[in-house]
């Protein structure tokens, strides 16, 4: 087979899943690390979520003089105390907070903020300085450091996103699992591995690495359908793509998948204009499903070990727009859920809207860097300065 047809083909994405190389190189360099039974699933709000209409300031005239026809009216708030209160359409997760499952992280940000989707989705991916470009994301430093299997941390996605990159390993994307292992087990992929020690295209340096890269990834696929497959959640979800995602999660963690780390995402929050009814939709659809993966997990005693972050690339703007909507800002809120938080309920002082930067926008508090520091030291037990290379503040909520 020549080189050129067998990179194309090893490549294919074919039913909604990706097949991502795993760097076997991390596996040369000593036994992995014990790990705990701890969960992380992480889920990002892509397009940049207005907090301000989500965790809402209503006791504070400012908010409604900046956001005029946009603010989200007092009656319509879920109040969670005096002063501040959810998006009336948030009432899922306002159970999950009055439950004690809920820590509320405002003013989380970084030092010279960026307002380009893919700049900012990048540096949060990566935990960068703002003016630092990295290869690779957080999580992969922490598959390089734990010397992990490819499968200890898993995208539910069609591709893998740069958070689950390392230097030496990666993660897995995989939307299906047994579409994953129907893939590995095609002729093509049987004629490759059968015929690789005769084959001198593929003795060639990398194509012998794509190679064992295709047989650990062969083995993961028949590992996670195996394993996924003995527990198929008849938990009620909404009928969406990002109810089907954490659907998938919930199945993974039921069954007793060897992962630590997930991750998924919700799209559309990039409201410059018409936000009021788009936003309110999307943050529906987000609190029904994030409820029903919390009592999936409830139900197979398996939510004590799983904890939710819940992040965006960056809030808006805090005055409205010209078109009914906002537009790009800097810092923004973070949900943090889980059945063993030392500090639930809002965590840290509301947004001081008399207090902006140069363009209007939020001023940080919170380092996004002291939010990974906290739960790579506190949850998943591992070196977070190793991982995130340099030292950060840890906070108090787990």
């Amino acid at each position: 087979m020549k080189r050129r047809n067998f990179l194309k083909r090893t490549s294919l994405a074919t039913g909604g899943m990706l097949l991502v190389p795993q760097f076997l190189k991390a596996l040369e360099t000593g036994n992995p690390l014990a790990l705990n039974n701890k969960k992380l699933v992480i889920i990002q709000l892509k397009g940049g979520n207005d907090g301000l209409n989500t965790v809402v300031p209503f006791r504070n005239d400012l908010y409604y003089k900046n956001r005029g026809n946009i603010a989200i009216n007092k009656n319509n708030i879920l109040k969670l105390n005096d002063e501040v209160g959810f998006h009336s359409s948030l009432a899922p997760l306002k159970n999950l907070y009055d439950e004690g499952y809920l820590s509320i992280l405002n003013n989380v940000g970084y030092p010279n903020p960026n307002r380009s989707h893919f700049r900012s989705t990048d540096i949060w991916q990566t935990a960068s300085d703002s003016n630092e470009f990295l290869p690779t994301g957080w999580v992969g430093r922490y598959l390089d450091i734990t010397k992990s299997n490819p499968y200890k941390a898993i995208e539910v996605d069609e591709s893998l996103s740069l958070m689950l990159k390392g230097y030496l390993q990666n993660g897995l994307a995989i939307t299906n699992p047994k579409l994953f292992y129907k893939l590995l087990k095609q002729p093509f992929f049987d004629g490759v591995l059968n015929n690789y020690a005769s084959d001198p295209h593929l003795s060639e340096h990398n194509l012998g690495y794509l190679y064992n890269t295709m047989i650990d990834a062969r083995s993961s696929a028949k590992y996670i359908y195996e394993k996924s497959n003995t527990n198929a959640s008849t938990a009620n979800y909404p009928k969406n793509v990002f109810g089907k995602q954490l659907k998938t999660i919930a199945e993974f963690i039921n069954s007793g998948l060897d992962t630590q780390v997930y991750y998924a995402a919700l799209g559309g929050f990039d409201t410059h204009a018409n936000q009021k009814n788009r936003q309110g939709r999307l943050l529906e659809l987000y609190a029904e499903s994030v409820e029903a993966f919390v009592n999936d997990l409830q139900q197979h005693n398996t939510f004590d070990d799983t904890l939710i972050l819940t992040f965006s690339e960056f809030g808006r703007r805090v005055e409205k727009n010209g078109s009914n909507g906002t537009d790009h800002g800097a810092a923004n809120n973070v949900f943090v859920i889980g059945n063993k938080l030392q500090q639930a309920g809002i965590y840290n002082a509301l947004p001081d809207l008399q207090n902006l930067d140069a363009n209007g926008d939020l001023k940080y508090q919170i380092d996004f860097r002291e939010v990974y520091a906290t739960i790579l030291d506190k949850w998943l037990d591992v070196n977070d300065r190793k991982i995130l290379n340099k030292e950060f503040s840890k906070l108090s909520f787990i």
